[in-house]
């Protein structure tokens, strides 16, 4: 019987006298239906490794097993590790790893763990409180991860895949999307988790660019500009460079804009990647810190 049950899902809980702990954002997944459109989406096979963090009880981590070569599933919850062994007991290509993702050193672990994968795939239902940084940690750090498949706070999911000049397009928007190509794949109802979280779910598909979207002369300078422009959401781009860049006037903020045609008076959601791209080489040619 399938972990991915309600009924199932308590009796599991129950027997081990399991805690839910807020400060890790534990939701459990309980729909089977969702949880195999997930595997479907993530495209798996006996040729694909996956990378899985929070696997909770082990609901995902079971379908993940049935149909990939091998799931490595980090769990911070040490509370959590004899239920994953014994409801994970059958499955002799799933590791479960007791340690903070943010903290672990993933690419020695694909390297001794998944080097046998023709593909690496992360496909989680991440703890939304630190959605951000697990998945900025994972992109930023260049590791050969072909696709991210995962659960998130569905108002994030809008952020990531959101388009210039809407309420949602803002600073990870363009740094994801700078990687990435992104898709909201799923929508998930509150109903489906036990216990049920505050919001709505989205699946989110991350798909690793070749290259990045754009050419820029100095990555992690691109990276401080997207951030300095939308400081201030409110502010004109402008005003929100003049505040980081401190020793340059707005005179000279201005001249710069102005040579590559972008209006100082704009506000940063309203500037595409390709506009970031020319403001960040424009800056890193003319202003060092």
């Amino acid at each position: 019987m399938d972990i991915s049950n309600k009924s199932r899902t308590k009796a599991i809980i129950e027997k081990h006298s399991f805690k839910f702990k807020k400060k890790f954002g534990q939701n459990f997944l309980t729909d089977g239906n969702i949880l195999r459109k997930i595997v479907e989406t993530a495209q798996l096979s006996e040729s694909v490794g996956v990378i899985e963090v929070g696997p909770g009880i082990g609901a995902l981590t079971e379908h993940l097993a049935r149909v990939s070569r091998k799931v490595v599933a980090y769990e911070i919850d040490k509370t959590l590790i004899p239920i994953l062994e014994e409801v994970l007991e059958p499955y002799d290509n799933v590791k479960v790893i007791n340690e903070d993702i943010l903290k672990a050193d993933v690419e020695q672990m694909m390297e001794t763990e998944l080097s046998e994968a023709n593909e690496i795939a992360v496909v989680a239902n991440l703890p939304y409180y630190i959605t951000t940084p697990i998945l900025m940690g994972l992109i930023e750090a260049r590791l050969p991860i072909d696709r991210y498949v995962v659960m998130m706070q569905l108002e994030v999911a809008r952020r990531l895949s959101a388009r210039p000049s809407t309420k949602d397009y803002n600073a990870l928007s363009i740094v994801v999307q700078y990687y990435c190509d992104v898709e909201i794949a799923i929508n998930v109802p509150r109903d489906v988790f036990i216990p049920a979280p505050n919001v709505d779910s989205a699946v989110v598909v991350l798909k690793r660019k070749a290259k990045p979207i754009v050419n820029v002369r100095d990555e992690a300078f691109f990276m401080e500009v997207i951030h300095a422009s939308f400081k201030q959401r409110r502010k004109t781009l402008l005003n929100n460079l003049a505040s980081y860049f401190e020793e340059m006037t707005k005179e000279e903020i201005i001249n710069l804009l102005t040579t590559i045609e972008v209006d100082p008076g704009i506000r940063g959601e309203a500037l595409t990647i390709q506009d970031f791209a020319k403001i960040a080489d424009v800056f890193y040619e003319n202003y060092r810190r």
